[in-house]
């Protein structure tokens, strides 16, 4: 069903007609709110045309929501979780990004599965991020997310962070 919901919209996306698929979907989201792919897709398409733009074409809020409200209608999507906490980490809210990537962190371990790409680059860009809100990563508050993003690194490269340190402090 929500396959042919989007299509308009994805084909507006192929033509690179973002803008108007973002419409689109914003319209379909009015008729039909309780389908999580709709408010997925529009915040993807949304955040897609504030990067292209360079601007705040639709608020960061309503985009926030949009994966809020996919979550909350689809709670088993690991990647609606992935991808709003990749959305908070551009907007600099590292503290929501951090939370989220853990709560999928946690699932990840659930389901038995290892450190992936998501986290490993998520490591990569919350590291980032502190750099440009705190160059001297001197904040106490920065430091938690710090070792959160270190864990996700070497997990990434397949150590524990037990392993990594003593690896590290062998001669």
């Amino acid at each position: 069903m929500s396959g042919e919901l989007m299509e308009s919209a994805i084909e507006m996306f192929r033509e690179g007609n973002l803008e108007g698929a973002v419409a689109e979907l914003d319209e379909k989201i009015k008729s039909n709110p309780g389908v999580a792919e709709l408010h997925h897709t529009y915040a993807e398409f949304a955040n897609m045309l504030n990067m292209e733009a360079q601007d705040d074409i639709i608020p960061g809020g309503k985009i926030m929501m949009n994966y809020k409200k996919a979550m909350e209608l689809d709670e088993e999507k690991d990647e609606y979780i992935a991808d709003f906490a990749g959305f908070a980490l551009e907007c600099r809210r590292v503290p929501i990004a951090v939370k989220e990537f853990q709560r999928y962190s946690r699932r990840l371990e659930l389901a038995d599965i290892p450190i992936d790409d998501i986290l490993y680059n998520a490591a990569r860009n919350i590291v980032d991020t502190i750099e440009v809100i705190d160059p001297d990563k001197s904040n106490p508050m920065v430091i938690p997310w710090l070792k959160q993003a270190l864990v996700w690194s070497v997990g990434g490269l397949g150590y524990t962070a037990e392993d990594a340190a003593e690896l590290l402090t062998q001669e």
